[in-house]
């Protein structure tokens, strides 16, 4: 059993109170000896200073024993990555010691790094009208995104809630649209009504709060039908562990908590439809076989992605994935993350990675193993999605979404069993995006680097303008 070790937090928390190692120690009735060991990690939490703690300082022990020391030290290692240092980063023991003796300056040193990365971006998405004076401030999306990441996208609070709905629907599994037609009707006094598309015009879900309406469009499919009665019932039933959920994100604008809601209503849903354990166990039997568990569950290949990246509960984890949803114009529309990989943003994302290929090819996986400029190797599918059609100008109103893991879970996913992991150029290698890869002679490369020249040789044309 891994040692509970809690030097900084408790450290933190001395400081807080204004307090000397000897007052603490008064305080617990321990030597000032012991939490000095303590707040240097010689020592390991035990049962009885933990109940000292929580009773002394009115903390909750859970926040105490809360360990993201592996999240930080890949936003760590991959701040160090940055072009804007040189390649002498610090080594792993470097960082980890910077963790577990200085936390707080980390924080502040990756909220700097943030800031600088999110301004960088920023810039390369001004146009002539663009001004400076919001350029530091993160945009809601990134906050989200930064939310869900810190959570590792597991939500214990919204997965309780599904697993309590899920046990008291009456139907068989084929039943579930109308069970949540029930519920809606008998709890909340909410009407569903199926609704043609030329009265619904381009919208796919209306809820009237006032009339106790929701209308859906027909141009939904069953299986989005069903997802959108689910969301809507996580909005109504389970409005104040959303708000509770909500309040932590640390977004401000109204935009953003609206748009956070739904994406944690969106997670409420697919806890809903695709149950934990039932998602857990057959994906693990299957091989992470994506179109057998949208099978089994009547969802579809892009929520059987999405839901993937959440079976991060302890003590049943799945593989961590992380997911990326892209327009044609390599725009991104939706994000997760639960690994170490670093995803597009705003766009632009790298043209070798297949991702961007799957629209020659609708509805067909495609399998790639992609390292990043820092050497960590991930291995991905990609497909297709389609977009309801309500008109024929939406007919191909297609998307893309890519699943990927770390190297080290790729034995566990189906798709990677054809292939060789020690084979020679089996690696594609890309980048972020060009303005932020430092990759050189990269044959797809658009723009220069923002934080570096690449060196340019004028009697010799590469395959760009930009290599030499």
């Amino acid at each position: 059993m891994r040692k509970t070790l809690v030097g900084p937090r408790l450290r933190q928390l001395r400081r807080d109170r204004k307090q000397t190692q000897a007052e603490m120690a008064r305080a617990l009735s321990v030597s000032p000896a012991y939490v000095n060991l303590l707040e240097n990690n010689q020592r390991a939490l035990s049962v009885q200073m933990l109940m000292a703690l929580t009773e002394t300082y009115n903390v909750d022990w859970r926040d105490l024993i809360k360990d993201d020391s592996a999240a930080r030290l890949t936003d760590l290692r991959y701040a160090m990555q940055d072009p804007v240092f040189d390649d002498k980063a610090p080594d792993l023991q470097e960082l980890r010691a910077a963790l577990d003796h200085a936390p707080g300056l980390v924080d502040r040193f990756l909220h700097l790094h943030h800031t600088h990365r999110t301004t960088m971006e920023k810039v390369m998405r001004m146009g002539s009208g663009g001004g400076l004076p919001d350029l530091v401030a993160s945009v809601p999306e990134t906050i989200i995104h930064d939310f869900f990441r810190n959570h590792s996208n597991h939500f214990a609070e919204l997965e309780h809630a599904a697993e309590t709905v899920r046990h008291e629907m009456p139907g068989r599994e084929d039943d579930v649209y109308a069970d949540l037609k029930d519920r809606l009707a008998a709890r909340h006094g909410i009407e569903v009504r199926l609704e043609r598309i030329l009265d619904m015009g381009k919208s796919l879900r209306i809820y009237d709060a006032e009339r106790r309406m929701l209308r859906l469009s027909e141009a939904l499919d069953h299986p989005n039908r069903i997802f959108q009665l689910a969301h809507v019932l996580g909005l109504v039933e389970f409005s104040t562990v959303l708000d509770g959920l909500v309040a932590d994100a640390g977004l401000r604008e109204e935009a953003g908590l609206a748009r956070c809601r739904v994406e944690l209503a969106n997670y409420f849903a697919a806890a809903l439809l695709m149950p934990y354990d039932k998602v857990l166990d057959l994906a693990e039997r299957t091989a992470y076989d994506v179109d057998r568990i949208a099978a089994a569950c009547s969802v579809s290949f892009e929520q059987v992605c999405h839901r993937l990246t959440t079976l991060q509960r302890d003590g049943a984890k799945g593989v961590p994935f992380f997911f990326l949803r892209i327009d044609k114009a390599g725009n991104v529309s939706k994000r997760f993350n639960s690994t170490s990989f670093q995803l597009a943003e705003y766009g632009g994302a790298c043209p070798v990675w297949n991702i961007h290929d799957t629209f020659r090819s609708p509805g067909v996986i495609l399998p790639q193993f992609v390292e990043l400029p820092d050497g960590v190797q991930f291995f991905t599918i990609s497909r297709t999605t389609d977009r309801p059609v309500y008109s024929r100008s939406t007919q191909e109103r297609r998307l893309a979404v890519a699943l990927g893991c770390e190297m080290s879970h790729a034995e566990r996913i189906g798709y990677a069993n054809p292939y060789r992991f020690s084979e020679k150029g089996l690696f594609a290698k890309i980048g972020i995006n060009c303005q932020l890869c430092p990759r050189q002679n990269c044959g797809q490369r658009a723009h220069q680097p923002l934080h570096m020249e690449l060196k340019l040789d004028a009697n010799r044309r590469g395959n760009t303008r930009y290599e030499s």
